[in-house]
């Protein structure tokens, strides 16, 4: 759980580099000091050699080996020094700072340098510990040939024995301040960083964390105060640039939904005045329209009088319609749903639709997919929709063009049946194309702006949709869609529905 913190992990993986990174320096320099210490020693290895070698020189030139051999107990008594000899190229001692070892075989691995052609070793010896063992070898020249004639080119070996223990000493000690010191370091550094990781990212961070939350849950009053200019700075001006883009938003939607509610509150008050308002109307009408037509059986057909009474009549029967479609919306029926084939009621209703006296010079085209299911719909609704649609679109082409109507199954979350109702005619501006399903809102001169309302209404009673898309000048298109329905039925009971639609 403790990684799944960003300030965790970042502050992880920098303690691991930074880990690396020291401890990596820190073992390149204990080595670069322990190979130092080293070679300190065979430095002075090497420069006690010289020493031995010249000031033996002199004494071993004229043949006396007493100063030799007093030099060599001198330069012996050095603590670093653990013996100082010359012995033979056969491997025996011939001076010594220990007289006792004097004629007596070197140790074998003094006496391996020699055979394995090497100047310096270290080896281990019991009770001093680790030692650099070097080789000077002693030529014959010429001042040398009096003694030892001219036979052997090297005549002796001038062995050191050096103690490394303080040597050692030195490099633990080393080893242990760069240890010490690497450690310590990293510490710091590792508490230095996680403080201001804490500090200047995770608490401002939990800080944002919160205050989202708070805001998720629908308070917009929260603000925060930036501590610097840095990119948590930069961050937290952001967050408190939304939030009151958030604020402003969402006092804005209240208003509006406010307004909304106002308005479809009055729409409301209007659709029931309007439904009363109907009823009261509907019931006179029918009976001006039967007086007016017992008076007209009274005229001559030739009677100029007619026409009158004819246009009376007409514009009774669109008042007739106007209170109809009133009292539809202000208190729509029930629907009466039942199992209904799609592509038969449309058809019944293109039929009907075609008795229309401005359907004449209209192309009809069905392109119906067979083979639809069913769906669980009124269909006298379904056909009142379908019908307002299909006069709409004839009435919008009222030059003469094609009315398609089209039948599809679309498979998605939810299955569906789609009906297309598209017309060739002059297409609906777009600034008007979002206010045709708005009650009262029409375009037509002796339109009352409730059709397409109430056919909205009628799909939306069905669980359905009803959108449109048009073009201008090339027509319009209506989509009305289904849910379509996909039962399992026994045998018997799957023939009886189909029957019975």
């Amino acid at each position: 759980m403790i990684f799944k913190s960003l300030t965790t992990r970042v502050i992880v993986i920098s303690i691991l580099l930074l880990v690396f990174g020291i401890s990596t320096f820190a073992f390149v320099t204990l080595r670069r000091e322990q190979m130092q210490l080293i070679d300190a020693a065979r430095e002075s290895s090497e420069l006690l050699l010289n020493t031995i070698e010249r000031s033996t020189y002199n004494s071993m030139r004229i043949g006396n080996t007493e100063d030799v051999q007093t030099i060599l107990e001198l330069v012996g008594q050095n603590q670093k020094l653990l013996s100082v000899r010359i012995f033979h190229p056969h491997g025996v001692v011939l001076k010594s700072s220990q007289p006792n070892e004097v004629g007596k075989p070197v140790d074998d691995r003094d006496y391996q340098l020699f055979i394995n052609n090497r100047k310096e070793g270290v080896f281990y010896l019991e009770g001093h510990g680790e030692v650099l063992g070097m080789l000077k070898p002693i030529y014959n020249d010429e001042p040398c040939h009096v003694c030892h004639g001219h036979k052997s080119r090297i005549i002796g070996l001038l062995n050191v024995n050096y103690s490394l223990v303080e040597t050692r000493r030195r490099i633990v000690d080393a080893s242990k301040l760069f240890v010490f010191s690497t450690i310590a370091i990293i510490s710091f550094l590792s508490l230095a960083i996680s403080m201001v990781m804490v500090k200047f990212v995770k608490k401002p961070l939990h800080r944002l964390a919160e205050n989202m939350s708070r805001v998720e849950q629908g308070d917009l009053s929260v603000r925060m105060k930036p501590d610097g200019k840095d990119e948590i700075g930069r961050l937290i001006v952001s967050f408190d640039s939304m939030v009151d883009r958030l604020d402003t938003a969402k006092q804005e939607l209240d208003q509006y939904h406010f307004q909304q509610m106002e308005r479809a509150d009055r729409l409301a008050s209007v659709g029931e005045m309007a439904a009363g308002i109907a009823h009261e109307i509907k019931n006179p009408l029918t009976g001006i329209a039967a007086a007016i037509t017992i008076i007209k059986e009274d005229f001559a057909p030739s009677d100029s009088r007619t026409t009158i009474v004819d246009e009376v009549l007409e514009q009774i029967k669109r008042l007739d319609k106007t209170v109809n479609d009133l009292l539809f919306f202000g208190k729509p029926a029930q629907p009466e749903p039942a199992f209904t084939d799609i592509n038969s009621t449309i058809r019944k209703t293109l039929k009907f639709a075609s008795q229309h006296r401005g359907s004449k010079n209209i192309e009809k085209k069905l392109e119906l997919q067979e083979d639809l299911p069913p769906v669980y719909v009124d269909p006298k609704q379904i056909q009142q929709v379908l019908l307002n649609l299909f006069l709409n679109a004839m009435q919008a082409m009222h030059d003469g063009g094609t009315l398609t109507i089209r039948s599809a199954f679309e498979k998605k979350e939810q299955d569906w049946v789609l009906i297309m109702v598209k017309d060739t005619g002059q297409g609906i501006p777009a600034q008007i194309l979002e206010k045709i399903f708005t009650p009262f809102f029409t375009t037509k001169a002796q339109g009352t702006g409730l059709g397409l309302a109430i056919c909205h209404k009628l799909v939306s009673q069905h669980n359905g949709t009803l959108t449109v898309s048009s073009e201008d000048g090339k027509g319009t298109e209506f989509i009305v869609s289904l849910p379509a329905l996909s039962l399992q039925f026994p045998e018997n009971q799957a023939l009886e529905t189909a029957a019975a639609i």
